[in-house]
C-alpha cells in the first residue's frame, strides 16, 4: 500500500506546472528605454510590515542614486497587492519627510507636471487599474540620493487556520508591450531590509518564509513574532543562517545571513510569510471598532470564522479543463503532459473529462466528455506533450468553449489556470458573467502572478459560487495544495446572509456574502450608531438545509486605536463599486462616488492620484494637508497598539456562535476519512508548481 505522503509528493508533479512561470520579471524601480536615458540605481529598500487585528500595514522606504551628472526623473512600476491599496506617499524634500495629497487623477498629473517643469520638487502615484501603481519622483538631482516612502494597508487573511502575507515583487511578466519599454532594476545594490511584526490575537504555533533561506524568525510571545530580512553580510562567528522553514516556538534566533561579498539582493521574487495557528481553536466571532471622539457613528470590522461543521461531499463529477496556452505560459508547457496525466489518472470511474486550450484562439483536445481509460489518458497526455505556447490571451472563447454541452444531469466543475490578463477577443467583464448566467457549474479559478486580473476572475468565480485562489511563485505549494482541499472535499456555505438587530448598522460591504467554503474567515465592515447590545444571526443553506448560528454581543461606545478602519472600509467600498461598474459599465453616478470616497480618506484609485509638493507650494494649490493629518492620527494610534500586548478581539465569547473548533489544515474535518472525489484536484493543481519552480 503506497502512503500518503509518498503519494502526495508523486503528486506535487501534477498539473500545477499551469500556475507558476518559468521565469519571472522584477518589479521596484524601472526606468524608460526611450531616449536613451540611463537608469538610476535603487540604493536602498526597507520594508516593515504590521499585522494585527486583521489587517496589514506595509512601509516601503526607497533611496534612488542617480550616478550622472544632470537631473532626471524616477519612475518606477509597483504591483498592486490583493486587496491592498496606497495611503501615504513621502518625498523627503530637504531632509523633511513630506507627506502627500489625494487630488482628482487629471488635477494631481497637472499639478506634477507644473513642479516638475519647474524644477521644484514634486512626486506622483497613480494606479493603473488592477496591475501596478505607477510612482514618479523628480527630480533626482545629479550626483544625488532621493528618498521615497510608500505605505499601503489591506486585509489579512486566514484560511484553515493558516495567514498568509505576500509582499509583491514580481511583475508577473503578462504584458508584452510594458516589458518592452521598460527595463527593471532587478537589484537593491546596497541595502534592503524586510521586517514583518505579527501581533495576533489567538496563538500563533509556527511561522514560515518559504524560498527566504536568508529569513530569521522570532518568537516574541504566544501570538507576537517577528520575520527579519537583511542582505548585509553577516559578521565571523555570528552562527548559522536561520533557514525560516517550520519554525517551532523555541529560544531567539539571531538574523544571519550567509556573507558571500553580494550584498545586492534580488526584486525578482515574492516574500511570502505564514503563521499558523493551533488546530484547536474554537469558531469565533471577532470585532473591532473604531469611534472618532465626539462623533456618533463608528466603523466596525467583524470576522467569523464558522467551526469546522460542513459534511463532505460524495459522487462522480464531470471535469473541464480550461488551460492559458498563451505566450505569458512559456515554459510550462514541458511538463503540462506529466500534470494533465496524474490529473485525469485520479478520476473516479463514473467521471468524465474535457481538455480545453485557449491563447489568440480555442482548441478542444477532446472530443466531447470522454471516459477514464488508459488509452484516452495516454492519448491526450502525448497530444498536450506536443503543445506550444504562443499568442494573445482569448479568456472569453476560452470559457465559452469550456461550458459548451454540459450535461444537466451531472455537477460540473470548470477549473481555470490562467496567468495572464484578457486582451483578444470579448473584454468586457458584463459579457464574461453572461456567460454563466444560469449555468448550474462551479469555476475554480487558481490566479497566477502579481498581473493577472484578479477583479474580472474573482467576479466569475463569485458568480458561479466557486473560489479564486491567487498562487505566487514564492508559496509554500504543499501549504496552499492544504487549504484548497478542504473546500473541495467539503460543502459549502451557500446563500450566506448576516443579519444585526439591536444596534443600528449601515453602509456595510461585501453587501452580499455569497457561498462560503470550509476554512474561509467572513469579514464584514460598515459603520454603526450608537452602542449597546447586538443580536447577530448568520445564515446559509448546506446541503439544500437551512442552517443559523446565532450570538449575542456589545459593539463599543467609544474609543478604539484602531483609525485605518476608515481607510480599509472606504477601500472596500470602493471595490464594490468598482465591481458593479465593471459588472454593468460605465456609470458617472459610480464613478463620483468612488472619487468621493478616495478623496475624503485619502486613496489611490482608478480616479484618483497622490501628489507631494513643497510645503508651501501645497499651500499655494489650496490644497488641504487632510491625508498628512490622518496619517498623524495612524501613527499615533500604531504607537499605542505596540505599548501593550496583543489582546483578543472575541466578541462571542460569553455566547459561542459556532460549537465545533474551527477548520484546520491538519483536522480530518468530520470527514472520517472519505476524501471524496473532489480531493484529489488541488493536490494536482497545485503540486506542479513546485516543480516547476525547482526547474527554473
Amino acid at each position: 500500500m503506497v502512503s500518503f505522503t509518498s503519494w502526495a509528493r508523486r503528486l506535487a508533479g501534477g498539473l500545477t506546472l499551469l500556475l507558476v512561470a518559468a521565469s519571472a520579471q522584477a518589479a521596484g524601480l524601472m526606468t524608460p528605454t526611450e531616449g536613451g536615458v540611463p537608469p538610476l540605481e535603487l540604493r536602498e529598500q526597507h520594508v516593515t510590515v504590521d499585522v494585527e487585528d486583521g489587517y496589514a500595514i506595509t512601509e516601503v522606504e526607497q533611496v534612488f542614486h542617480n550616478p550622472h551628472d544632470r537631473d532626471l526623473e524616477a519612475h518606477y512600476r509597483f504591483p498592486v497587492p490583493e486587496k491592498g491599496t496606497v495611503a501615504e506617499f513621502t518625498v523627503w524634500i530637504d531632509g523633511k519627510p513630506v507627506v502627500g495629497e489625494v487630488l482628482p487623477r487629471e488635477k494631481a498629473r497637472q499639478v506634477y507636471e507644473q513642479e516638475k517643469a519647474a524644477g521644484r520638487e514634486a512626486g506622483l502615484t497613480e494606479k493603473d487599474q488592477y496591475k501596478a501603481f505607477d510612482v514618479r519622483v523628480s527630480p533626482v538631482r545629479g550626483g544625488g540620493d532621493t528618498r521615497v516612502r510608500l505605505v499601503y494597508m489591506q486585509p489579512a487573511g486566514v484560511d484553515t487556520g493558516v495567514g498568509r502575507y505576500v509582499y509583491p515583487l514580481e511583475e508577473g511578466g503578462v504584458d508584452q508591450r510594458q516589458l518592452d519599454f521598460w527595463t527593471a532594476n532587478e537589484r537593491v545594490e546596497e541595502h534592503f531590509t524586510f521586517t514583518l511584526n505579527l501581533r495576533a490575537g489567538y496563538p500563533v504555533a509556527a511561522v514560515r518564509v518559504p524560498d527566504q533561506p536568508g529569513a530569521a524568525v522570532t518568537q516574541q510571545g504566544p501570538r507576537q513574532w517577528r520575520v527579519t530580512l537583511d542582505n548585509r553580510p553577516a559578521a565571523p562567528g555570528t552562527g548559522e543562517p536561520a533557514t525560516g522553514e517550520g519554525l517551532e516556538p523555541g529560544p531567539e534566533r539571531k538574523a544571519a545571513v550567509a556573507g558571500d561579498g553580494k550584498p545586492a539582493f534580488r526584486l525578482d521574487r515574492d516574500i511570502v510569510v505564514y503563521w499558523r495557528h493551533p488546530e484547536d481553536l474554537p469558531g469565533t466571532v471577532d470585532l473591532v471598532a473604531y469611534k472618532p471622539p465626539g462623533s456618533d457613528r463608528g466603523t466596525f470590522m467583524m470576522s467569523l470564522t464558522p467551526g469546522d461543521d460542513l459534511p463532505p461531499v460524495s459522487g462522480g463529477r464531470d471535469w473541464v479543463f480550461v488551460l492559458d496556452v498563451s505566450g505569458s505560459m512559456a515554459g510550462k508547457l514541458a511538463t503540462l503532459a506529466d500534470g494533465v496525466g496524474k490529473a485525469l489518472g485520479r478520476l473516479q470511474p463514473e467521471d468524465r473529462f474535457r481538455i480545453v486550450l485557449f491563447n489568440d484562439g480555442v482548441r478542444e483536445l477532446t472530443d466531447g466528455f470522454v471516459a477514464v481509460t488508459p488509452a484516452a489518458v495516454n492519448d491526450h497526455v502525448t497530444r498536450v506533450a506536443g503543445l506550444r505556447s504562443s499568442g494573445g490571451t482569448n479568456l472569453y472563447d476560452g470559457l465559452k468553449s469550456g461550458l459548451k454541452t454540459l450535461d444537466d444531469d451531472r455537477p460540473t466543475g470548470i477549473v481555470l489556470v490562467t496567468d495572464g490578463v484578457a486582451n483578444v477577443g470579448v473584454t468586457a467583464q458584463k459579457r464574461f458573467l453572461e456567460l454563466l448566467d444560469k449555468r448550474d457549474v462551479r469555476l475554480f479559478t487558481f490566479i497566477m502572478g502579481n498581473s493577472a486580473n484578479r477583479p474580472l476572475l474573482t467576479a466569475l468565480t463569485d458568480a458561479s459560487n466557486g473560489f479564486a485562489l491567487s498562487v505566487s511563485n514564492s508559496d509554500d505549494i504543499v501549504g496552499r495544495l492544504m487549504q484548497a482541499t478542504g473546500k473541495l472535499t467539503h460543502q459549502a456555505m451557500n446563500d450566506v446572509r448576516l443579519d444585526i438587530e439591536g444596534v443600528k448598522t449601515a453602509d456595510r460591504t461585501p453587501a452580499r456574502i455569497g457561498s462560503v467554503y470550509r476554512g474561509e474567515r467572513i469579514v464584514l465592515m460598515g459603520h454603526y450608531w450608537g452602542d449597546g447590545p447586538a443580536d447577530v444571526t448568520l445564515s446559509a443553506r448546506v446541503g439544500g438545509q437551512e442552517r443559523q448560528y446565532r450570538s449575542r454581543f456589545t459593539f463599543p461606545e467609544q474609543g478604539g486605536d484602531n483609525p485605518e478602519l476608515e481607510r480599509l472600509w472606504a477601500y472596500a467600498t470602493i471595490q464594490d463599486l468598482a465591481r458593479e461598474r465593471d459588472n454593468f459599465g460605465a456609470d458617472a453616478d459610480l464613478e463620483d462616488a468612488i472619487t468621493d470616497l478616495a478623496l475624503e480618506y485619502g486613496l489611490v484609485t482608478d480616479y484618483t492620484s497622490m501628489v507631494v509638493l513643497r510645503d508651501e507650494v501645497f499651500e499655494e494649490y489650496g490644497i488641504e494637508r487632510r491625508n498628512a493629518d490622518r496619517r498623524d492620527l495612524e501613527r499615533l494610534a500604531k504607537a499605542r497598539r505596540e505599548a501593550s500586548a496583543p489582546a483578543s478581539n472575541r466578541a462571542d465569547q460569553s455566547q459561542p456562535m459556532f460549537q465545533q473548533p474551527r477548520a484546520s489544515m491538519g483536522g480530518g474535518g468530520g470527514s472520517g476519512g472519505a476524501a471524496g472525489p473532489w480531493s484529489w484536484l488541488p493536490f494536482l493543481v497545485m503540486g506542479v508548481a513546485g516543480l516547476l519552480r525547482r526547474r527554473r
